[in-house]
């Protein structure tokens, strides 16, 4: 079904819901910004926005006197105006720490770019507009982010020995959890082995259907971060486990057939033992507790999977499209970011490729 299933008809309408609440608490000012993005961003994306902003204004509205006899709806231009720099410095700070113990919080520098990214967004769009004459947010500097290039990602060995202790349990294990794995096996090993051979988002995982599977030919539909539908394929040994799982009645092992799914979970590829479809935290937490006992010197989640598969494969083709295309990335340019050390290691390969000493 993919998109057009139940499960992301229903996300889609409580995203709506969610988006409608939070501008029916906004000013105008911000409202108008969310609604020019609305036909370039998915819904996920204007909540998290629209939230960032109400955040800033009940700030505003608790830390400048001006704004304190202002009800957040009736914020208009000639207030937003008044908006110094230093009011935006000190949003800063308060995102990047907050001790109150009503609203405690700490943020590192890369969610704080994150959060200030819509704030920004709408000044910038005010001031386009010559709704304001002034831009304070483009005279306070983001957080410099350090980028990044060891990428978190598990080596062969450590893929088989997660795989194994999932299939038969390690030494790590204490009898109690080796029981309540033994419940979940065929489960969670039909994910982890979907989640490792085809780098899919855990957000995509989430919402599979069992009619999205298509075993006949080695399928699968996801419907991916943008909302876009595609069709992955994967090998054999995927497909065995992932035909032990669905078709298994053995409740001792968590077979698929063996669990009563609730109503509207029917359709779901993986449920819980409660028979709901399992959440995003739940498959997170499934990859952790798992990766504790295999590489506990690595801080291993789903996304690590993601990126070991696309290590994996770049290494294998050297395609680094091919990389992008499986791994749903929208822009090629994301895809050489995250693998630009194993680009630099792919074209070290050219060293010694060309020998003009060598007789033909």
């Amino acid at each position: 079904m993919g998109k057009d299933s139940e499960f992301y008809k229903n996300k889609s309408k409580s995203q709506k819901v969610k988006l409608r609440e939070l501008l029916g608490r906004l000013p105008k000012c911000a409202t108008d910004y969310i609604y020019s993005k609305e036909m370039t961003t998915q819904p996920s994306t204007l909540v998290s926005y629209s939230y960032d902003l109400l955040v800033f204004f009940e700030f505003m509205k608790d830390s400048n006197p001006m704004f304190r006899s202002v009800d957040i709806k009736d914020i208009r231009y000639d207030v937003l105006s008044q908006i110094t720099p230093d009011d935006i410095f000190e949003y800063q700070r308060y995102l990047e720490l907050n001790i109150d113990p009503e609203d405690p919080h700490e943020n590192d520098k890369k969610a704080i770019a994150r959060k200030m990214s819509p704030l920004r967004g709408m000044f910038h769009y005010h001031l386009l507009h010559k709704n304001i004459k002034d831009d304070p947010t483009q005279l306070v500097p983001l957080p410099r982010l350090k980028k990044d290039k060891n990428i978190i990602r598990m080596n062969n060995y450590e893929v088989q020995a997660i795989l194994n202790a999932v299939a038969n349990g390690n030494e790590q294990m204490s009898e109690r959890q080796r029981k309540a794995c033994e419940r979940t096996q065929k489960r969670d090993f039909a994910l982890l082995m979907l989640m490792l051979g085809t780098g899919i988002r855990v957000s995509e995982c989430n919402g599979l259907d069992v009619t999205d599977v298509d075993l006949k030919v080695n399928s699968f539909v996801v419907v991916r971060k943008g909302g876009g539908q595609d069709v992955l394929y994967f090998g054999d040994d995927i497909h065995d486990a992932l035909a032990d799982y669905i078709n298994s009645k053995d409740k001792a092992t968590g077979g698929r057939k063996s669990i009563v799914p609730q109503e509207g979970h029917e359709n779901a590829l993986f449920l819980s033992i409660r028979g709901t479809r399992m959440s995003v935290d739940a498959i997170e937490q499934l990859v952790k507790k798992y990766a504790r006992m295999v590489v506990p010197n690595k801080k291993i989640t789903p996304h690590k999977l993601r990126s070991t598969y696309g290590t994996a494969l770049y290494r294998e083709t050297g395609d680094i499209r091919l990389v992008a295309d499986v791994l749903g990335h929208e822009n090629i340019n994301t895809t050489i970011e995250h693998y630009a050390a194993i680009e630099d290691e792919h074209k070290r390969q050219a060293v010694n490729a060309v020998d003009y000493n060598r007789r033909d």
